[in-house]
């Protein structure tokens, strides 16, 4: 069977990955932390693979707003676990290279892809998001908004902007809230919060 033959592969290979990239043993949680436990990093892999056989994979990592906004959620858990899954449908597991390189790509590190719509293709070149974590705001490492959107059948324009946060003093099993502002008008444009205790 496919799967089973991606998922025996990608167990035979994790193991001397995790050792190469110091990764210790520790475990699991529901809850987005900032760096793996090689039992995460292993159910990522293996939920990742099976995941070519689920519709609904990834709902964990998406939040829909109201007026067709949408967020993706990238942790490290879902990196890994999106990653597998792109391998296994190629009946492939993941290379053990790219199984570091994914761990240290995404630890510590909570990045946001927010779907926003506009009346121009450069709408949102001015935005800039943080979040609220109670009375406190974490701002964002690294910051791309999308300055050509894609126009749609609508007529508006869709933006994908990308903010990536760090997860250091973030609640993993707590609400935050991503407050995006134009910078120049000083005036709210999206205000969304995120249950991390969804998410892993």
């Amino acid at each position: 069977m496919r799967l089973a033959r991606v998922l025996r592969r990608l167990r035979g290979s994790v193991l001397a990955a995790l050792v190469a990239a110091g990764v210790a043993v520790a475990p699991d949680a529901r809850a987005i932390l900032p760096a793996l436990s090689a039992e995460d990093v292993r159910r990522a892999l293996d939920e990742g693979a099976k995941g070519i056989a689920k519709e609904d994979f990834g709902e964990e990592w998406q939040v829909r707003l109201p007026r067709d906004e949408e967020i993706l959620v990238t942790t490290p858990y879902g990196r890994l676990a999106y990653a597998a899954r792109r391998a296994a449908f190629k009946d492939e597991p993941v290379p053990d290279k790219q199984v570091q390189e994914q761990i240290e790509r995404g630890r510590g590190k909570l990045q946001l892809q927010v779907t926003m719509y506009g009346r121009q293709a450069d709408f949102a070149r001015w935005y800039q998001a943080v979040l609220r974590v109670g009375e406190r705001e974490v701002k964002a490492t690294f910051t791309q908004n999308e300055r050509t959107a894609l126009r749609t059948e609508d007529g508006r324009f869709a933006a994908r902007n990308i903010y990536v946060f760090p997860l250091e003093g973030l609640p993993p099993q707590g609400t935050v809230t991503l407050v995006v502002q134009h910078s120049i008008e000083r005036r709210e444009i999206l205000r969304a919060p995120l249950d991390l205790s969804k998410m892993r």
